[in-house]
């Protein structure tokens, strides 16, 4: 029996709610959820609202979710994000009081849940509302808004989504954060320290996996923060390196007319589970520009055996073992932003010598592992329930 299964059993007795903001599709943080749900086979699901298609629900174990009255609004389906101002009062309205521990999935209002004084809640962050804190200059840029009624109306709503998001903050007896990125912008926002659990990554076991490598790969969401952009134009300067770009998105048009005269870049658009990992397995080092809370598909590429080379900010930093850790470097990173400084990046991989191990990347991509996020999210529960015994 594993140690994760005496646990379980160890905490079979206990009342458990898990509050996710939204179950919209399987992405980052439902894997999160998936974990508890795993952890706690006993927990209630509560979220804001439930539009989880059918083919995607397999995570939530055939539990029924508990939503709020925001589920049944006119077009919750499509806009229910225009309801945001409204969020708060939602999920205040959602009736934990016969639970012991109560853990809350958050990016945007989950943590505001109402507790009572013996009742353990444990916040897991993804990330502060990224949109009301130091990304809300961004956030009106990409929408339109820096101008204009509606630009006064979405300034004026954030402003009380800030006043709400500190005040609520102070209703959670243990913040963990999913990097040590999040955890300092927890402390900047809340004035509180958190616990680093990494989110839990599907690292497969080490297979045989091909010994020249020769490409290289970019696999993302084609959002302007991402800047696929700058990793486009920098191979577009590298012509005998060839770049695999993966993945769709509002600015696909935008990188596509970037590469149409650099046949060295290839856009593959959407791929497959599969097809994704193929091409990881395959490339020389999995390139990324962006500054992200944490990283997942940089700990995939990690696990096939894929070295990075990846901008020197965010989660990146959690995940790349560097020249002076004992175990040897998993990547490069770049300082900055920039085609230049890409560039030189993947130069400066290419004279790295010995080359970087494949199979350290892998044994790396370890420590992000589901089973690695279950072990460390009981300590968290263990010594939360050890603290609230000794008062």
């Amino acid at each position: 029996m594993g140690d994760t299964t005496l646990k379980q059993s160890a905490y079979s007795d206990l009342r458990v709610a898990i509050v996710h903001e939204w179950l919209e599709h399987y992405a980052g943080s439902e894997r999160v959820v998936e974990q508890l749900l795993i952890m706690y086979p006993q927990a209630e699901m509560f979220a804001i609202v439930d539009f989880m298609p059918q083919a995607e629900r397999m995570m939530l174990k055939g539990k029924p979710v508990q939503t709020t009255f925001i589920q049944r609004l006119p077009f919750a389906r499509r806009f229910f994000r225009y309801y945001l101002g409204l969020m708060p009062i939602a999920v205040e309205q959602l009736d934990l009081s016969g639970f012991d521990l109560i853990i809350s999935s958050n990016h945007a209002v989950a943590k505001g849940v109402i507790t009572g004084p013996d009742q353990i809640h444990i916040c897991y962050v993804h990330s502060p509302m990224r949109y009301a804190w130091d990304m809300q200059a961004a956030y009106l840029r990409q929408s339109n808004m820096e101008r204009g009624v509606r630009s006064l109306y979405a300034r004026w709503l954030l402003h009380h989504m800030r006043n709400w998001d500190v005040r609520s903050a102070a209703g959670v007896d243990v913040f963990v954060a999913n990097s040590n990125y999040i955890a300092r912008r927890i402390r900047k926002v809340y004035r509180r320290q958190a616990q680093v659990v990494y989110p839990p990554v599907e690292v497969r076991p080490w297979k045989n996996l091909p010994s020249v490598r020769q490409d290289y790969v970019v696999v993302s969401r084609m959002v302007p923060y991402k800047r696929i952009d700058l990793v486009v134009e920098a191979f577009s300067r590298m012509p005998d390196r060839v770049l695999h770009v993966v993945g769709g998105g509002p600015e696909r048009e935008k990188i596509a007319h970037l590469a149409t005269h650099a046949p060295n870049i290839i856009l593959h658009g959407r791929l497959s589970d599969a097809d994704v990992e193929n091409y990881m397995c395959h490339a020389k080092a999995f390139v990324f520009a962006a500054e992200e809370d944490f990283g997942i598909t940089m700990v995939e590429a990690q696990a096939c055996g894929t070295p990075l080379i990846v901008f020197n900010r965010g989660g990146a930093r959690d995940i790349v073992r560097q020249n002076n850790d004992i175990a040897g470097p998993t990547g490069i990173f770049f300082s900055e932003q920039s085609v230049e400084a890409i560039v030189a990046a993947v130069e400066q991989f290419e004279a790295t010598v010995p080359p970087i191990d494949a199979q350290l990347c892998h044994t790396n991509a370890q420590r992000f592992s589901e089973e690695a996020f279950r072990q460390n999210m009981f300590h968290v529960v263990e010594n939360a329930m050890a603290l609230q015994n000794e008062q």
